[in-house]
């Protein structure tokens, strides 16, 4: 990458930085080039957790009265779908004062409420234009000149790679968004995956969903979909491992039931009281399954091989196979009341266990 970043210790996962930190070099270049005439290799700029950063230039020209410069996003190891974008600011003079801040080509467009940006405004979030304001009154302050500036940002092929995002489901339609809040990827940022889990839910209370459903992935969510036909898609959302933190939200945001759609490895732990049920955070309890093949009246030749099991699933199969649906009721309302208590109350929660082809093994509701 031709971007320039901190030494790190190379143990560890490499930061990238946001779309928004790419528009605001950009910018930057693109701004000093309309002033001084010269396209620059590479400009600093200061994010908003207080680091400055060189970006190099990868593009830029400049006439009379337009200049066009762009920075490659950098996502570090993080496997973002805008890693690789080319990020790009065109700037102008504008015959009104202040710093306008627009969206071109590759950069979306709001359609529905519940985000930080107004509906039809560009998908730029607010720390980003607040990043773009900043640094264009530097650089003009820089060059002691008091003028107006219009900056748009656009990214080739931006409307392909939105189609790897949530963009469209969130109503954000044309392009990705340009985003950030302190200016840097963290690899595999769980801040990151919850913050748009809450801004998922936030958009669909604000399109009227009183009924979440929550996911713990795509196929889970494929099968949701199958069962809940009514809903509108900004209903479904992918909670991934955070449990909690989504039933916490939907409660907040004013949701007066959340069902929880997924499958043995996770939600065993959920029966539990787990609540964030990464692989890495909460191995799966076989001695806690077999209590509950044992509560459900499964003799001790069972209760043994499902305290042998290799993983939930096969354990959901043994129980299966045993003839014991009530193992899988029992587990549902489990889940439902952890999550409930989890919440605080004031939520119907409902659980529905399918397995990985979408057979549905077990449901309950709890309020």
């Amino acid at each position: 990458m031709k971007q320039a970043t901190e030494a790190t210790d190379q143990r560890e996962m490499r930061h990238g930085y946001t779309t928004g930190s790419c528009a605001t070099a950009a910018a930057k270049a693109a701004l000093t080039a309309l002033i001084t005439g010269r396209v620059p290799d590479q400009v600093a700029i200061t994010l908003p957790i207080g680091q400055t950063v060189v970006f190099i230039v990868e593009k830029g020209t400049v006439t009379a009265g337009e200049a066009r410069c762009s920075v490659i996003k950098d996502a570090g190891d993080d496997p973002d779908a805008t890693h690789g974008a080319e990020i790009v600011a065109t700037v102008s003079w504008s015959e009104e004062p202040g710093v306008h801040i627009d969206g071109g080509p590759g950069v979306g467009r709001v359609t529905k409420p519940g985000l930080p940006v107004p509906v039809g405004e560009a998908a730029i979030n607010p720390v980003p234009r607040k990043m773009l304001r900043q640094t264009v009154d530097e650089v003009l302050t820089r060059y002691r000149m008091e003028r107006g500036v219009h900056v748009v940002i656009s990214v080739p092929g931006g409307e392909e790679i939105a189609k790897k995002t949530l963009n469209e489901r969130l109503g954000i339609v044309g392009g990705i968004s340009i985003l950030g809040t302190r200016g840097i990827v963290v690899p595999f940022s769980t801040a990151a995956y919850r913050a748009s889990v809450a801004q998922a839910i936030r958009v669909a209370l604000a399109g009227g969903c009183r009924h979440l459903v929550l996911t713990t992935g795509g196929s889970s969510e494929k099968h949701a979909m199958k069962l809940f036909p009514d809903l509108p898609e900004e209903a479904f959302i992918q909670m991934g491992d955070f449990v909690g933190f989504a039933l916490q939200q939907a409660k907040r945001a004013g949701a007066e039931k959340a069902t929880l759609v997924g499958m043995m490895g996770k939600f065993s732990k959920v029966a539990q009281g787990v609540m964030m049920v990464h692989s890495k955070s909460a191995p799966v309890d076989f001695g806690f399954l077999a209590d509950v093949a044992r509560e459900v009246g499964a003799p001790p030749e069972v209760v043994e091989v499902v305290r042998q099991a290799n993983t939930a699933t096969h354990a959901g199969q043994l129980m299966e196979q045993a003839g014991y649906p009530a193992f899988f009721e029992r587990l549902s309302q489990l889940v439902c009341r952890r999550g409930w208590e989890h919440a605080g109350g004031g939520i119907t929660v409902e659980t529905v266990l399918v397995t990985m082809k979408g057979a549905l093994l077990g449901r309950s509701v709890w309020s």
